[in-house]
């Protein structure tokens, strides 16, 4: 759940957990993650689906390329291809969302990197916080929220249902821990 797949590039990785932390503090967190939506389709798997996609257009067309019907398909597939090719490329740009939980003895801080570039921070006290996990009838399946500092914060909407269970479960699992007058 909190891990990449094994398809995803190490560098990316490394790179969506050096970044830094939602609020400056001198201490380490005491737990801290980066939740990203799946991507099953690469950098080498894009090209060898819009390969595949492209030699797929071209063997329909190829018998009339000697009769006047060839270039009255081709921009028809031209454009197919296009279009696949950049709905292909907006779907990869939704993969830049992402969302890093630090969590300290006294402050659990979010921080949301939306795919325009915007980034959305959030924080409130441990103590106070409450995880609300709507298993059915909410927007999604397993629609976890987090309410604390007066706000309600949807979290990990882009993950699986079950993965929001599971992060509900961790989050409450190292908010327990805490020994809040540290």
């Amino acid at each position: 759940m909190l891990r990449p797949s094994p398809k995803f590039k190490r560098a990316a990785y490394d790179a969506a957990l050096s970044s830094s932390a939602p609020v400056e503090r001198d201490d380490a967190p005491i737990w801290e993650t980066t939740l990203w939506p799946n991507r099953s389709l690469g950098r080498t798997g894009f090209r060898i689906t819009m390969a595949i996609l492209a030699i797929g257009f071209a063997i329909p067309v190829l018998p009339f390329m000697w009769a006047g019907g060839f270039w009255i398909l081709l921009p028809f597939v031209i454009t197919a291809f296009i279009a696949l090719w950049l709905a292909f490329k907006m779907n990869n740009r939704q993969g830049r969302l992402r969302e890093h939980i630090s969590l300290w003895h006294n402050l659990l801080a979010i921080e949301r990197h939306e795919v325009s570039g915007e980034v959305k921070r959030w924080q409130a006290n441990p103590y106070w916080l409450r995880i609300k996990l709507v298993e059915e009838g909410g927007p999604i399946d397993n629609y976890l929220t987090l309410i604390g500092s007066d706000r309600e914060i949807e979290l990990g909407a882009f993950l699986s249902p079950e993965e929001r269970a599971a992060l509900k479960g961790e989050l409450e699992t190292h908010i327990n821990r805490l020994d809040i007058n540290a």
